[in-house]
């Protein structure tokens, strides 16, 4: 049994000709962090509370076959294309490619089997390290050029979990990687988030409409309901009486960072009053997506605890949703020559 009370032998199986198995990392901090490599999901996470002890934070499952039987993301790593690509389609390069419809009119993370349902090569490098592979072939989810994919997690000395991802291609395409961990630092994994206090450095978004999609416009934040430049409870302004509110039932919302691509700086905190743990998001993407897990629906998970509506919240580091279709905003497209490279920390101290 892991220290987080998982059973390994639960998470055997095999899928698409490939073996899934669950993997341990730890530091010498006695910290733990337990990754399938079945969609590259980060399954447990232990860190410790104001009093020292190892609090579990991330939503999950404690067996494969309930991520097998499930739709959700829970601590997925999301592709090829992280978030919303409006009515299902882009064009590149003169050439209009059609998507899988997945999510209203749209292509939401990549389409029905995007890369969190997929079985990664896995490599555990040492015992804080954890290499995982994907090939994505030309046409997959309708998406351009065969992709080589390599992404890294890393158990680090200072408490953090460290994501390192990176991508080749041999035709134009488009890329954007994220991890779809639910977190929830409470020590109670059924509780509200609402509590949880939260700054984002950033006094923009990319406003998105009734269906959840951007259309390259930008919007200043500033004194509204979306402004976290100091810190606040997500409870304080959730239920606002604001268009982006209503449109996600709480928030789901692309910020744009102050600090595009500075890896040094710390992009976003999250702090939960009552176990004292505070989770630093550093990262070197120009944007972040805040959800607070709003359409939860108490559905049991690990341990047979119930996810209630916001009692998790998602911080997705990214480019802007809809980017293939919006030049407004950073580019994602990946040519050949080119290698597509970028990095998240969280990192966990206490206060």
């Amino acid at each position: 049994m892991t220290k987080s009370g998982l059973d390994p032998l639960k998470f055997n199986a095999r899928l698409d000709g490939k073996d899934i198995a669950l993997y341990v990392l730890t530091n010498d901090n006695g910290l733990e962090v337990c990754i399938t490599n079945y969609g590259g999901r980060v399954v447990t996470q232990l860190v410790p509370d104001r009093n020292g002890k190892l609090t579990d934070v991330q939503l999950g499952y404690d067996n494969i076959q309930d991520y097998l039987d499930n739709d959700g993301n829970f601590g997925a790593l999301i592709g090829r294309y992280g978030n919303r690509i409006g009515n299902a389609r882009f064009t590149l390069d003169g050439k209009e490619y059609q998507l899988p419809v997945n999510n209203g009119p749209h292509c939401l993370h990549g389409g029905p089997k995007g890369f969190d349902k997929k079985v990664w090569d896995a490599e555990q490098v040492d015992n804080s390290t954890l290499r995982l592979r994907l090939h994505s072939d030309d046409g997959e989810m309708g998406f351009p050029g065969n992709l080589d994919v390599t992404v890294v997690y890393r158990l680090t000395p200072d408490n953090a979990l460290d994501i390192d991802y990176s991508a080749t291609t041999d035709a134009p395409t488009v890329v954007n990687l994220t991890n779809h961990s639910y977190w929830n630092l409470s020590g109670d994994l059924s509780r509200s988030i609402l509590d949880h206090e939260v700054m984002i450095d950033s006094h923009k978004i990319t406003p998105s409409d009734e269906t959840l999609i951007t259309d390259g416009s930008t919007r200043d934040i500033i004194g509204t309901p979306l402004d976290f430049s100091a810190p606040k409870p997500l409870g304080r302004d959730i239920n606002a009486d604001y268009d982006q509110l209503i449109n996600g039932n709480g928030y789901d919302q692309n910020f744009l960072l102050n600090r595009p691509g500075d890896i040094n700086h710390v992009a976003a905190t999250v702090y939960a009053p009552n176990t004292g743990i505070l989770m630093e998001i550093l990262t070197s993407e120009p944007g972040l997506q805040i959800y607070t897990g709003n359409f939860l629906d108490g559905s049991k998970g690990k341990f047979g605890v119930p996810y209630p509506a916001r009692s998790a919240v998602a911080i997705e580091t990214q480019h802007a949703p809809n980017t293939p279709n919006c030049p407004q905003y950073d580019s994602c497209v990946l040519r050949p020559g080119e290698q597509y490279h970028t990095r998240t920390i969280y990192r966990f101290k206490v206060k």
